[in-house]
């Protein structure tokens, strides 16, 4: 029993759980949006969840194999251990693991496709793609500097809008507006991420914008997309002239508070890895303000 136990809690360590609200959020703010429009449809929403969880889960699966294989996760990293190269999880097991998290992310996405269409399955395919290609290849994106683009992309806009879309079968500029927001909170957990690994991504030619422009960029950065991102109702309800409760995410950022002191003042890996955590909570926090707000 104790070793089921400790092969589970292997798995649930490597799909970085804290991470996972990334994914949970935007569809969380995209079904929002269409209960409020009245065109909310449930089982397209579950889906639309399970593939997002699923598909996050096999990017850092991904991530865990292909940054082993290029040896960017040394043994004095400072974040959480990563368990293919502790030697935890074989490697050839953990490319069989996110072959399985991308096919069940396939199997949602089959059902979406057939009620939304072509467009589905373009963002399925892109989003699987540049998942794997986040770590892998020649240019992958998070070495590249890409990352932080990658990120705000798919995991904003075309999340939050493609849940929209597999109920409301139509789409607007608003829904892709308020999605900004999700896609500038998870680049916040992001820049956290590569301000803690700067020494070792830089040791071995990962170029984070962190790396690339140094740790005060990268504070500013974590600092503007917490602020934007809760600022974003302001905007849409001067663009609508509705929803004047979903401005009360602007208590967020007085809750960032404690995390942007720590992003300006520690380097410790303990320290930032709590505010990765924190981060991905204040994500959770916003999707759960803004979507009451929506709809009231």
């Amino acid at each position: 029993m104790t070793e089921t136990l400790n092969r589970y809690g292997l798995w649930i360590l490597a799909a970085r759980p804290k991470t996972l609200w990334a994914a949970v959020a935007p569809v969380l703010i995209g079904t929002a949006m269409a209960c409020e429009s009245g065109t909310v449809a449930w089982l397209p929403a579950f889906a639309a969840l399970f593939g997002a969880v699923t598909i996050q889960t096999g990017t850092n699966f991904a991530n865990d194999y292909f940054d082993c294989k290029k040896g960017a996760d040394a043994y004095n990293r400072l974040g959480p251990i990563r368990v293919t190269q502790a030697g935890l999880v074989e490697p050839g097991t953990m490319k069989l693991a996110t072959v399985i998290a991308f096919s069940l992310a396939g199997a949602a996405g089959i059902y979406l496709v057939w009620r939304a269409g072509w467009p589905i399955a373009i963002i399925g395919v892109l989003s699987v793609l540049f998942g794997v290609l986040y770590t892998a290849g020649p240019y992958p994106l998070g070495y590249i500097g890409l990352g932080d683009i990658f990120v705000l992309i798919f995991f904003g806009p075309v999340a939050v809008g493609g849940t929209y879309y597999v109920q409301a079968l139509k789409i607007d500029e608003v829904v892709l507006l308020a999605g900004m927001a999700p896609g500038l909170f998870s680049a916040a957990i992001l820049t956290v991420n590569n301000l803690r690994d700067i020494d070792g991504d830089k040791a071995v030619g990962k170029k984070t914008l962190a790396v690339r422009f140094g740790q005060t960029f990268a504070r500013m950065e974590y600092l503007f997309s917490i602020v934007v991102a809760s600022s974003i109702p302001i905007l849409l309800y001067i663009r609508t002239g509705q929803h004047l409760y979903s401005i009360f995410t602007m208590v967020v950022p007085l809750g960032a508070l404690p995390t942007v002191r720590k992003v300006f003042t520690s380097r410790d890996g303990s320290v930032l890895n709590n505010v990765l955590a924190a981060t991905g909570k204040l994500l959770l926090l916003y999707s759960l303000i803004f979507s009451l707000g929506w709809v009231l």
